[in-house]
């Protein structure tokens, strides 16, 4: 996992991961959040993926991973243009996860010069992994592959699905000129991606590459793009973090299967 995080690929396969950005919390709310951890655990998940800006989802995500921490790798972040603000969401990562925090990320740019030299001594200590950055938005996109490209960072968490493809232009192959490793974000699109699902028939030619519902084939899609390692959908319900658990795995699309996903999914 550490390669894939690093952006090796080797013989290795990429996985699916797992937001937490609104549905731990609803998951939470009736009770369940335990059982959506477990489930993804169970089922191959290993990359957690939270934040500060998230509510009370990082510390929920602490308590249900429980004696399980071992087998979790958590990725969380910092967000606030506060350098102490920062050092007090470091620490309590720190703290919630057991003494480290495999993966903090920079959310959205914010501050990033200023919190970098504090990650890089945590870094140090051994309390955090590897260092990333992160940042929704194609207008932030210059200042993201500046942050880049200082060789300071380790990996890089961006949006990228069938109708949000600005990444490919550049970064992507930045990111990987540099080794970072690729952690994607929103690749159902917020969830718009699932609001209409091709039929069965429309779907019947990946059926070979083990995609049964178009949340695997959106998964499959992404990963599928050799530059890619981890892909954090959000879920707040168990048998879907199954689902998506089982598209992390080849064979992976080629050309032809990849622009199919694209035209289901709206692109002309």
């Amino acid at each position: 996992m550490e390669q894939r995080l690093l952006g090796h690929r080797g013989p290795e396969v990429p996985v699916i991961g797992m937001g937490t950005w609104q549905r731990l919390e609803a998951a939470a709310g009736s009770g369940g959040h335990t059982a959506l951890v477990d489930a993804a655990l169970d089922h191959g998940v290993k990359l957690f993926d939270s934040s500060p800006m998230y509510g009370q989802a990082e510390q929920l995500l602490a308590e249900t991973l429980g004696e399980r921490r071992g087998d979790a790798i958590v990725a969380t972040k910092i967000w606030t243009n506060s350098r102490h603000e920062g050092q007090q969401q470091l620490q309590r990562a720190v703290q919630w996860f057991g003494g480290r925090v495999d993966v903090m990320q920079i959310h959205n740019l914010l501050a990033w010069r200023e919190h970098l030299p504090m990650l890089e001594a945590a870094r140090d200590r051994g309390e955090v992994g590897f260092i990333g950055v992160t940042h929704y938005s194609s207008r932030a996109f210059d200042e993201l592959e500046v942050a880049m490209a200082t060789g300071r960072f380790d990996t890089v968490q961006l949006p990228y699905n069938p109708l949000e493809r600005q990444v490919e232009r550049r970064l992507l192959s930045r990111a990987r000129e540099l080794g970072l490793g690729v952690l994607v974000m929103r690749p159902f699109g917020e969830g718009g991606l699932l609001r209409t699902s091709p039929s069965p028939a429309d779907l019947e030619p990946l059926q070979r590459f083990g995609v049964c519902t178009w949340a695997q084939a959106l998964l499959k899609w992404v990963l599928s793009d050799p530059r890619c390692h981890v892909a954090i959908p959000a879920t707040s319900r168990p048998d879907r973090a199954a689902e998506n658990a089982e598209a992390g795995s080849p064979p992976w699309f080629g050309p032809a299967e990849r622009q199919l996903v694209a035209r289901l999914a709206g692109v002309r």
